[in-house]
Formats: C-alpha cells, sequence, structure tokens
C-alpha cells in the first residue's frame, strides 16, 4: 500500500499557493539570508582574514553549515578565500556594490526629510548650500509662510563665504595661507555693519567655529536675519554641505543648535560618514 504523504493545512489568511509554499519550505530562505548576514558581519569585523572555526563560533553556526554558505558566497564574489587555507575575507564584489551606492547618493536626497522635520520643530526656514569657489550656492530649502521671514536668498543664490554661517564652516577649515588668499581676492566685501572686513577678527570669529562645531551669522549678510550652520559630511569625512536655519534675529534660538547637529550627522550618516568622536561633530 502506498505511503501517504500529508500536506499541512493552508492558513485561511494566506491564498493557498503562498500558503502550501510557507508550509512546505517553512522559515529556510528566511534563514539562510540571516545566516549569510551574520557571516558577512563577522567577517567585516575584522581586517585580516578569519578563519571558518572562528566564524562558526562567532555566528553560532555549525561548521558545515558556515562552510556552505560560504562557498556559495564565494562563486558571487562577496567572499574572497585568503591565501591561509580555511580563512575568508570579504570579496570584491561588496567594494562594486558600494562603490554603486556611493555613486548614486545625493546630499539632496539625504537631507530632504532630515530638513523637512528641523524646519517642523524649530518653524524656521532651514537651508542647504555647497560651496563653489569663493562662494555658497544655495540647493535647497525647506519653508513656509509662518516662518515670519521672506527668503531672500533664493535655490541657486549665491552669497560670499565670510558672510553665512555655511560658509565660515568652509573657510574654517583652510589653512591660514588659504584664508588670507581668500580675503585678497575678496576684499572681504561687506553687506550690513555687522560684516566681517577685517581679516584679523574673521580669523578669530573661525577659531570659534572650529571650537564650536557650528557657526553662526548675526545679521551679517541680511540685517535683521540670522542664521546657524553645521556641516554635513561623506563618508571620506570630507565637508561636502553645510545645513542652517535662519530666523528673524529677535527669534533665533541657541535651543536649535542640538538639534541642527543632530540633523547635520542624521544626514552625514546617510551618505556613510562615522564619527570617530563623541560630541559635536567638527565643522
Amino acid at each position: 500500500m502506498p505511503r501517504r504523504t500529508t500536506i499541512p493545512k493552508p492558513s485561511r489568511d494566506l491564498p493557498l499557493d503562498v500558503a502550501q509554499t510557507t508550509a512546505v519550505r517553512g522559515p529556510t530562505a528566511i534563514q539562510v539570508i540571516e545566516r549569510l548576514m551574520a557571516l558577512l558581519d563577522a567577517l567585516s569585523a575584522h581586517s585580516d582574514p578569519v578563519s571558518l572555526k572562528h566564524l562558526a563560533r562567532a555566528t553560532g553556526l555549525h561548521p558545515s553549515t558556515a562552510h556552505r554558505i560560504l562557498n556559495d558566497l564565494v562563486v558571487g564574489r562577496y567572499v574572497d578565500r585568503a591565501d591561509i587555507p580555511g580563512s575568508y575575507r570579504l570579496g570584491m564584489r561588496l567594494l562594486e556594490l558600494g562603490n554603486l551606492v556611493k555613486a548614486r547618493l545625493s546630499v539632496r536626497e539625504a537631507a530632504l526629510e532630515p530638513m523637512r522635520e528641523l524646519h517642523k520643530r524649530t518653524g524656521q526656514t532651514v537651508n542647504l548650500s555647497v560651496r563653489q569657489g569663493d562662494e555658497i550656492v544655495y540647493v535647497d530649502r525647506s519653508y513656509s509662510e509662518r516662518s515670519g521671514m521672506q527668503v531672500v536668498r533664493a535655490i541657486g543664490g549665491r552669497a560670499p563665504l565670510h558672510l553665512t554661517s555655511s560658509g565660515k564652516l568652509f573657510l574654517a577649515l583652510d589653512d591660514p595661507r588659504l584664508i588670507r588668499a581668500y580675503a585678497t581676492r575678496t576684499g572681504l566685501a561687506g553687506h550690513t555693519r555687522n560684516s566681517l572686513t577685517d581679516v584679523s577678527k574673521l580669523e578669530r570669529e573661525l577659531s570659534m567655529v572650529r571650537t564650536r562645531g557650528y557657526a553662526r551669522d548675526n545679521e551679517e549678510l541680511e540685517i535683521g536675519v540670522r542664521c546657524i550652520a553645521a556641516g554635513i559630511r561623506d563618508d571620506s569625512g570630507r565637508l561636502v554641505a553645510g545645513l542652517s536655519v535662519s530666523a528673524p534675529a529677535e527669534r533665533m534660538q541657541d535651543d536649535w543648535i542640538a538639534e541642527l547637529l543632530q540633523t547635520a550627522g542624521r544626514i552625514s550618516s546617510g551618505l556613510g560618514f562615522v564619527s570617530q568622536a563623541s560630541g559635536a561633530p567638527p565643522p
């Protein structure tokens, strides 16, 4: 008499084909992915090749299971066999994929949602700007009519580095020789009575920027408008943009500084930046 095969009863909450597949296969596919990710994480924790024995111990996998998954990863070039027999290291395919991700990352895309959230919390205009030569270029902005401030610089607008909070972030990274060269080229032209038009005063201001980790614009570009800015860095640690909050002079609050720094740090993390020290990020 032929043996009867019992198929588990499909769940009422799932379509018949999905329920049958789940019943027969179980969580095997998900488990394999979890084990694969665990092995990759274990390999990433070491700069040197890692033995199969160590990987099995670190992931809690049986050596034969770890070996089988590693072999599949080697075929896909996600893992390489090292010169030391029985040892493995991360493969070049991961680098290739990482470079693709990096190339597709956009500061504007990474900053869009955090900027909106910062605007909601402060009620003030939030600007994203980048450096081009001796100027800051505004590339995005989050604002509303309730901020009570007319937007003076439109997206695509430019302003001198030394007159803006974001521009000071970039100048603060230049060595003294480059700062003085900038002063010579631009003449440190001022727009208001608060503008820093003396190179010695500018250098003192930039020193404070380095110490504080953020920069200020005290009605130096426009009378009645104050700004605070924090830097955004990419995966190499390079300053790629400035994030600033602009507000009517009488409304600017130092309480926003912590939120600004946190938001800039969040955007930087989205670009792959990993801070090496606690506390406020460098300018």
